[in-house]
């Protein structure tokens, strides 16, 4: 395959097929990420989006996803609370706006909030809007249609809702709800008006391949925002002893994605701390985003070290 003619077919609007993304897998990795990272120069810019999250539920879920330390199912040495006051979440927001991110999210643990804790949280979102000028975001479980044009008309844009990896994959992951489910919970957000944000976690045991189906997953869906989790193995979850995908195959993955997936915000999330270089050369294949701070349970990378680092690179950083 001739990187560069297909680089150059997509960047004059080609959707690349199954079958010419299943031949990356084999392509020279250099030349590999740097089409990738000429497409998102050409296709999105040298903008580079910072959000940040915070864990305002944290621990007892229901669910068995088996790279989690919140579900019940394990025994995890994390800290377990209820919906965080507003305060804390309101401080914790103009703290990361002050920081220089973009966009804040609300982050639950649980199958779902229910009917009555999303008129609550209804209210936590106005206040936000009305103290703070980034943009709000919300991962709240399997919600409904109701729900999201409530939660809309209160200020968030963005819903988030992983689909974690393939459909293929998927069931030795998590058995306490489906993949479409998930697919659901996404439709419906976009259909109240919602943008999407929506990827998965590359070392959970998957293929490259799997890999693969749940980008053009995603693409079929329309999704606005791609986070790319790397596996941080926890102790005591089925998954603590997982080995680690080397970088060279992390980089290839996301330079495949920014292939079939050409205009969307490419996020690096969880597991860069992981990284010897804190995620610089996962950047330089094809990402244009990332979540900074601290993640759900673990550890993250300080706003000012994102912000050196990708101006380092180039980008610019709108919200500093």
């Amino acid at each position: 395959m001739q990187l560069d003619k297909l680089k150059d077919r997509i960047l004059d609007g080609y959707d690349i097929s199954y079958e010419e993304a299943l031949l990356l897998i084999k392509s020279p990795l250099n030349e590999l990420r740097e089409c990738a990272d000429e497409i998102r120069k050409v296709k999105c810019g040298n903008k580079f989006e910072l959000c940040t999250i915070i864990n305002a539920k944290s621990g007892r879920c229901t669910e068995d996803c088996k790279y989690c330390a919140q579900s019940v199912h394990y025994k995890t040495d994390i800290d377990e609370y209820d919906f965080l006051d507003d305060n804390e979440i309101i401080q914790s927001a103009l703290s990361n706006e002050k920081a220089g991110v973009d966009r804040f999210s609300i982050v639950t643990s649980g199958r779902r909030f229910n009917k009555k804790d999303v008129d609550k949280l209804c209210v936590t979102y106005r206040k936000l809007n009305n103290k703070c000028s980034i943009d709000f975001c919300g991962s709240l479980g399997l919600l409904e249609y109701e729900d999201f044009i409530k939660l809309k008309n209160a200020g968030m844009s963005r819903y988030h809702n992983n689909l974690e990896t393939s459909r293929r994959f998927f069931p030795y992951i998590c058995t306490t709800h489906t993949y479409d489910e998930k697919l659901h919970t996404i439709k419906e957000a976009k259909k109240a008006g919602l943008e999407i944000c929506s990827g998965g976690i590359f070392g959970l045991g998957e293929t490259i391949i799997d890999r693969i189906d749940m980008a053009f997953t995603l693409k079929a869906i329309g999704v606005k925002s791609v986070p790319i989790n790397i596996l941080n193995p926890i102790k005591g979850t089925p998954l603590e002893h997982n080995e680690p995908l080397s970088y060279d195959e992390i980089n290839r993955s996301i330079a495949i994605y920014r292939f079939i997936l050409p205009n969307v915000l490419l996020r690096l999330a969880g597991g860069r701390a992981l990284f010897y270089d804190k995620g610089k050369s996962a950047v330089n294949s094809g990402v244009n985003s990332a979540i900074s701070g601290n993640m759900l349970t673990t550890y993250g990378i300080e706003t000012k070290d994102d912000i050196d680092m990708v101006k380092d690179i180039g980008f610019e950083v709108s919200n500093e």
